[in-house]
Order: C-alpha cells, then structure tokens, then sequence
C-alpha cells in the first residue's frame, strides 16, 4: 500500500486528482494539505473539504499557507471559476478541519515515518518551502516527491509566457523547493506544463467521462465546465489539460512513465519577463548533479484509464 500526502490548492484538476488517488485500489491518502493558488485559501480548504465528502473516504484536511512568500503573481479564475470548482456551488457539508498548520503537520507525518510516504505537490509549492525552512532535512525523509509544475522548455501558460502557474504563483518557493532539494542530493520528479499539453484529454474522452452517470462523473462534469468553455474559446475544440491529474497517475503508478530525463533545474525569480520561467540544463553545462527527474512521457491510455476509474 502506497501512502500519500497531497498538498494542494483546489481547483478542477486538482479535485480531478484526487478523485483518481482516492479510488486507487494500492494507495492510501493520508492527508490533504491545502495552499492558496487558483484562487484563496478559504476556498481552496473549502473545496478539499467538499471533494472529500464527495469521496467519502475520512481524510485529514489541514490548511497551510494563503500568500506566496513575498507575492502573489497571478489567478486562475478564468479557469476554475471564482470559488475554484467551476462556480457549481458545491460547498461541503460539516467543514471537517483538523487544527493546526498545514507545513507543521506535514513534518509531524514524516518524521513519524521516515522513508515511507510520498508527497505529492500539485498547487503553488509555499507549504512545502515553509517545512524546508523549518526542516531542510525533509527531502531525505520522504519516500518521493512529485510536483505539478513548471515549463521545461519555458513553453508556459501565464502572462509570464516563460512560466507556468504554479511556479509563477509563488516564484520564491519554487527557487527554495528545487535549491533544497538539490543540497540534500535528492530528486524532485516533476511533471511539467509541456507534458500536460502532449497529454491532454480530448472532447471525445471528456464526454466519456462527463456521460458515466456516477455521482464522481456528475461532480466531475459540474466542476468543469469553465476549464471546457475556456479550451473552446482558446483552443477551438472542448479539451481538458488534466496537469494535476497526469502528476498523480505518475504518483500512483511510477511504471506509467515511458520516457524521463535527469537534470539540474532551478526557478528564475529575478527578471522582468522570466519571473517564475524553469531554468534547465539540458546539456549538463553547470556540471551539478541532477536535482530533477522531468517526465517526458507517460502512457496515455493508462492515465486515461485511471481517470476513469476515479470516476466510477
């Protein structure tokens, strides 16, 4: 049995995540830690509370950090809807929380277990910055550690063009994450914006998904509606860019990657127009270690099906 720490900010994908984790037969979620990000910390504490009622599975829920460390570059309403899951009015119904800080409680869990839980990050990475500054021995504490973030090739998707959301939101954690990580002589497995677009899901299997007619494809379908109307209007056709889901399928079955490549990466948080981009060197010209597993390339139909499965 895989044990597992999400530390997320909900959101539709990340909802869509956690719905996959959740129905996985091998993988138990040991608690949610939540981060502002697409939109703020109420709602991203609110919307884990409802996705878990909607699971119905005992998980528990602590809420973190609400600002990035210095601030906060972007949104993701146009997306995700005002309150993070598509303005479908989904609220939960007892508000179940645990006491105590998000960053502080994730600490608590590895140091009970050393070695044997892996966490996964697929919001802004402020939480996690946070525990390294109290405990910069985490990474070696950690069975593995798996981001939803970053553009390898600076191929991004905010108004830092270079940069992708989750970096872009919190730059300053980001730069902390992958400097740590690398001190500590351990890999950070990232999947990356660039490999979300090469894995998207199209109309074709989001209807599939959207016609399943059980109450997780029901809330899957109400919650996306704004990330659909979004593609179609960007993209021309109702596509769905699954980027947190793609990071846990990596999570749940390691074995799905059929391509990934081992490389030092950092995060840019100084200049004017590359804010937040992924600075990677590809041709090991710095000569440092590789901080960095980039997964390259999954089996699509396998993540496809996991999907499927967190819907049934």
């Amino acid at each position: 049995m895989e044990r597992i720490l999400i530390d997320t900010d909900p959101g539709v994908d990340d909802a869509h995540a956690i719905l996959m984790a959740a129905a996985h037969p091998n993988t138990k979620i040991e608690a949610i830690f939540t981060v502002g990000g697409n939109v703020g910390l109420e709602h991203t504490t609110r919307n884990a509370q409802a996705i878990v009622e909607v699971i119905n599975q005992d998980i528990p829920i602590y809420a973190g950090c609400g600002d990035a460390l210095l601030l906060l570059d972007e949104e993701a309403t146009i997306v995700h809807g005002r309150d993070g899951l598509g303005d479908a009015n989904i609220r939960p119904q007892n508000g179940k929380l645990e006491e105590g800080h998000a960053c502080l409680a994730l600490l608590r869990y590895v140091n009970e277990d050393p070695g044997e839980l892996t966490l996964i990050a697929i919001g802004p990475l402020t939480n996690i910055a946070v525990a390294l500054k109290l405990d910069p021995m985490l990474p070696k504490k950690l069975k593995r550690f798996v981001v939803m973030g970053g553009a390898v090739t600076s191929r991004g998707n905010t108004s830092n063009v270079t940069a992708e959301f989750n970096f872009l939101a919190d730059p300053e954690a980001a730069h902390v994450v992958f400097e740590m990580w690398s001190r500590a002589g351990c890999l950070i497995e990232l999947v990356d914006w660039e490999a979300t677009v090469r894995h998207q899901m199209p109309e074709e299997v989001v209807d599939k998904f959207s016609s399943m007619n059980t109450p997780r494809s029901d809330f899957f379908r109400d919650i996306s509606t704004p990330a659909l109307n979004f593609a179609l209007q960007k993209h021309g056709s109702r596509i769905l860019f699954g980027a947190d889901p793609l990071a846990m399928a990596v999570t749940l079955e390691p074995d799905i990657v059929t391509h990934a490549e081992e490389r030092y990466a950092m995060v840019e948080i100084n200049g004017r127009f590359t804010r937040g981009q992924s600075v990677v060197d590809w041709g090991n010209d710095m000569e440092k270690p590789p901080n960095t597993r980039i997964i390259i390339d999954v089996d699509i139909d396998r993540f496809h099906g996991l999907m499927e499965k967190g819907l049934e």
